[in-house]
């Protein structure tokens, strides 16, 4: 919200500098976005009388202007402007100043031929109106050579970031009624009698919608003169960053940001019959201000005539009954709309507006009548009229909440005491009534423009925000003595592990978005998806149920600007539903490769692809620094149809139980995220991992290396070629526990001596011997229980 501190010191006497305000504000939990004081950009104008104006020589249209800045030497300067002129004072940007509206930067140079030292400015030029059909004008007693910064004077602009909850600071008066409870001045009181009206109301205003439009109120303004409003009704809405429109929508406007009670006006002839607050009616549809056309659902709230819809109630008015040039009686509508119904309606028709903003966080229901009345003396006073009387239908809802008080709160919760004095000084400032039993506790009643304020801890925030949180003195938590016990849980430790080790294996972290499009989403969907009702955005509704869509679509983006080789990985939640619909949040880790696992070469020649294999590699290490038993899984198939079936598997503790899943993407899903060539994946699901049990159980046992030295054998198994190389090497780790430490496959023959439809598996397994050196006898007997191993999974040692 933006507003110039002329306008705030209309509504609040104070002598307070732009920069004090500012910092008053952001205490307040008002926070400062930005001061702007656009007098700070025409340092470099200067006030400037023509002397003398000739006509150019190679120019009809442009004159030769003689020029006084009051220091005995004119300049020349060349100007096209109709209204240049001998004796006219204006502004003059001299060289060295940058034009506001665009820019550029003034010098001396030559125009026609004629050199120009600057160039007489208009209005539209300095960025302080449209009008650009002449240069400045300005009074003929103002002081030449003056900055034209200093004789306009500093109006600083605050942009104000106001938070959901503080509905009262939707308006200027409201902002100043929290800068005076806290002693930056004195707020001025509305200055508007009740306006007695002087015939009956023309027109029937009535709601037959109490639940969205509880309260209508409204009046008709006969014999009013449309046209622009005055300038510092114009200035007030620019420094908010509103167009001013014509005098009876600036009207509306200014009371609604100076208030925070938008408020409509209706041009009467544009009305048929009585006008009323009600449900659209199916198929109904309202061209708003906006130029769109919007479709209305049967429970939205409308503002109708007989004829059709004039307005979306609350948040924008129509085209068809909008105020003109020509316009000459008006029909003004105050009205309170329920908040719930109104923030409903606008994210139906992603419409927002600034009555939408306000009526949605709450506006004052207490505000009416006072609203009306000055939204009238504006218009009589700038448009002239006659007023009818007020037609008043329904009744706000007025009832104020009251909630008993201990001001020893102030010091308990808010961790500073604050006197009982000071603290019925600042809540009476904001408007709240207290009542002191003789229990020394307090009934407190809230403002009907606080609703906000639900309990005895909100009133505590008011008095400590207004008392100062500069002041809460900084108290440090009680500390046991000795060396701190760790706080991170047994996943939290989990986490950092993994995600160390992921960055030394050359992996970059992503952070992605919880949230996905649905078309993504979908392809790593084994369910239901979840939807979120109110989402940021449609291209951000659904619940992501895997983080690869997140990381596919960062090594998208990544290998289209120029990347040959993404290595990205993730650790998060995916969101699943449960059993019942029940939602099921789960831990997870996703790598994504893709591009070049090794760049071209004299010695490689082409790039290298990432393959399966190379996400097999990442989701072993992974799960062996995740605390899983690596050596015991089992590599299995079904990994998904997201997946190549020909080039994934899972990796599984038990047939049941899946630790990770790995391999190329299916080409479908690849082209779906616009990916070309193998992409690598993994995912781990990490609550699937089993905890390690006992206390230090995540400490490294101690290494005690052995005193004899290892033994090295190789097997070589004529095995059925669909018999996965994971299992022979299981098989063979357990043949004999005690003695095999290692093994691994380090050949995989097929062709020539090997019998249709086998394969030969070269093992190479490592004894270690404890007590003493095998001997003989010793080795056969390890190797008899190794080829008895291999026979129970149809294999045969090769001669």
């Amino acid at each position: 919200m933006k507003f110039a501190l002329s306008w705030l010191q209309a509504l609040l006497d104070t002598k307070a500098d732009a920069r004090t305000i500012a910092e008053k504000l952001t205490s307040l939990g008002l926070e400062i976005e930005g001061v702007e004081d656009a007098s700070a950009a025409l340092k470099k104008f200067r006030v400037a009388r023509v002397l003398t104006a000739e006509r150019h020589p190679q120019a009809d249209k442009l004159q030769v202007l003689s020029v006084d800045l009051g220091d005995g030497t004119p300049l020349q300067v060349v100007c096209g402007a109709p209204n240049a002129r001998a004796g006219l004072v204006g502004v003059l940007g001299v060289p060295g100043a940058v034009v506001p509206a665009n820019g550029m930067e003034l010098r001396k140079s030559a125009i026609r031929g004629v050199e120009s030292n600057g160039m007489m400015c208009s209005t539209r030029e300095l960025g302080l109106g449209e009008e650009h059909d002449g240069i400045i004008e300005l009074p003929a007693d103002a002081p030449i050579g003056t900055s034209f910064a200093d004789y306009l004077g500093s109006d600083p602009v605050f942009d104000v970031a106001i938070t959901p909850n503080r509905p009262d600071c939707m308006g200027v008066h409201g902002i100043a009624r929290d800068l005076a409870a806290a002693g930056l001045g004195v707020l001025k009181p509305i200055d508007v009698a009740p306006i007695t009206g002087s015939f009956p109301c023309p027109v029937e205003v009535r709601t037959d919608d109490p639940e969205g439009c509880p309260a209508f109120y409204g009046r008709v303004i006969r014999g009013v003169k449309n046209g622009p409003s005055p300038q510092w009704l114009q200035d007030r809405l620019k420094s908010a960053g509103q167009r001013p429109i014509s005098a009876l929508v600036d009207i509306t406007n200014y009371v609604m940001l100076g208030y925070g009670r938008p408020a409509h006006a209706y041009d009467l002839a544009k009305l048929t019959g009585a006008v009323c607050a009600r449900n659209a009616r199916e198929g109904e549809t309202c061209l708003a201000l906006n130029g769109k056309e919007y479709a209305l659902e049967p429970w939205m709230t409308v503002i109708a005539d007989e004829a059709g819809v004039h307005d979306i109630a609350g948040i924008m008015g129509g085209e068809h009954s909008g105020c003109s040039d020509d316009t000459t009686d008006v029909l003004l509508e105050v009205a309170y709309f329920t908040p719930a119904n109104i923030a409903r309606t606008g994210q139906a028709l992603a419409l927002t507006s600034d009555a939408r903003g306000r009526f949605e966080r709450g506006v004052d229901p207490a505000f009416l009548d006072t609203g009306l009345d000055l939204l009238t003396s504006l218009i009589l006073e700038i448009c002239g009229g006659e007023p009818s009387e007020v037609i008043r239908a329904g009744q706000p809802p007025l009832a104020r909440k009251s909630f008993g008080y201990d001001p020893a709160l102030a010091g308990n919760l808010g961790g500073i005491d604050v006197a009982n004095g000071e603290q019925k000084r600042i809540l009476a400032a904001l408007g709240f009534e207290v009542f002191e039993d003789l229990a020394k506790h307090w009934d407190v009643t809230v403002p009907t423009w606080r609703p906000d304020v639900d309990g005895a801890p909100d009133i505590v925030e008011e008095v400590i925000r207004v008392h100062g949180l500069d002041a809460v003195p900084s108290t440090p938590l009680p500390r046991a003595d000795g060396v701190a016990k760790p706080t991170a849980t047994p996943a939290q430790m989990q986490e950092r592990r993994i995600r160390r080790a992921a960055a030394a294996r050359g992996l970059n972290e992503a952070v992605t978005w919880s949230f996905l499009p649905t078309s993504e989403a979908a392809h790593f969907a084994d369910g239901d998806l979840w939807t979120l009702a109110n989402p940021i955005s449609e291209d951000l509704k659904t619940m992501r149920p895997s983080l690869l869509p997140g990381l596919l679509s960062a090594a998208r983006r990544n290998l289209d600007r120029g990347a040959t080789s993404v290595r990205l990985f993730e650790i998060g939640r995916r969101y699943l539903r449960g059993e019942g619909g029940a939602s099921d949040e789960q831990p997870s880790l996703a790598v994504v490769l893709a591009g070049e696992a090794a760049p071209r070469g004299w010695a490689t020649g082409k790039a290298k692809p990432f393959d399966a294999f190379d996400a097999k590699a990442e989701a072993l290490a992974l799960l062996a620094e995740a605390g899983a038993p690596v050596d015991n899984l089992q590599v299995m198939g079904e990994a998904g149809s997201q997946f190549h079936p020909g080039q994934s598997a899972t990796l599984r503790l038990g047939p049941k139980t899946v630790l990770a899943r790995f391999g190329l993407l299916h080409p479908t899903t690849a082209k779906a995220f616009d990916l070309a060539g193998p992409v690598a994946v993994v995912e781990l699901f990490l609550g699937a991992i089993p905890a390690r049990k006992g206390p230090g159980s995540f400490a490294r046992p101690h290494f005690a290396p052995p005193a004899l030295q290892a033994v090295t054998r190789d097997y070589a198994f004529l095995v059925p070629a669909a018999l996965p190389a994971g299992d022979l090497l299981r098989a063979v780790r357990g043949a004999d526990k005690a003695n095999v430490v290692a093994a691994r496959v380090f050949d995989d023959f097929r062709g020539q001596g090997v019998p249709e439809g086998h394969k030969s598996l070269a093992v190479e397994v490592t004894l270690q011997p404890v007590e003493k050196s095998y001997d003989e006898a010793a080795l056969k007997a390890i190797t008899d229980k190794i080829v008895a191993a291999g026979a129970k999974l149809g294999g045969v040692l090769r001669a």
